[in-house]
């Protein structure tokens, strides 16, 4: 694999591109071993454990399947740079946002989460051709700022974070 042998070793997290998921992505990551994704709506601030094999029906309740073995850290549409600094071409979406809107709304999310969502993970999605726009950077870097001045906050990656979970649910069990 060209990660691996960049970095020294494989991928263990994973984002599927545009958020498309299918029925098998979730076996296939459990399979080669990746430890989280954050690929998923399923939640706002806490990572939690997808389920494999669930079975859905017409007729019948949904039966849950097992837990799978890796982290699910939550997607939001709100939470990305690109519906709120790319241009589209669907009237439907709005696109090219003042920073100022995208700085209120992640700024509100991350109120909100430390308000009611006590340990939350706030994860936002940022592509370098977008976030890496000079407005953009300029608005990230006020938005850091505002983080850090809240006090008992961290940043970390996706990773670390998945690796704590893991040994917090080892202890516990």
């Amino acid at each position: 694999m060209a990660l691996e042998k960049l970095t020294g070793q494989p991928p263990r997290g994973y984002r599927s591109p545009s958020w498309d998921y299918s029925d098998v992505t979730l076996p296939l990551l459990v399979e080669y071993g990746f430890v989280y994704d954050s690929s998923l709506f399923a939640g706002d601030f806490y990572p939690y454990h997808p389920r494999l094999g669930d079975e859905v029906s017409k007729d019948q309740p949904l039966r849950r399947g097992q837990p799978a073995p890796i982290w699910e850290f939550p997607v939001h549409f709100a939470l990305d740079d690109w519906p709120h600094f790319t241009f589209n071409f669907d009237p439907y979406r709005v696109g090219l946002s003042a920073p100022s809107k995208v700085f209120e709304i992640w700024a509100a999310e991350f109120d909100y989460m430390r308000a009611h969502a006590p340990g939350g993970v706030l994860t936002l999605t940022m592509h370098p051709q977008v976030i890496g726009r000079g407005h953009c950077m300029a608005m990230l870097e006020r938005l850091i700022e505002y983080y850090m001045t809240t006090g008992n906050v961290r940043f970390a990656r996706l990773m670390d974070v998945a690796q704590e979970k893991e040994e917090n649910e080892r202890s516990k069990a």
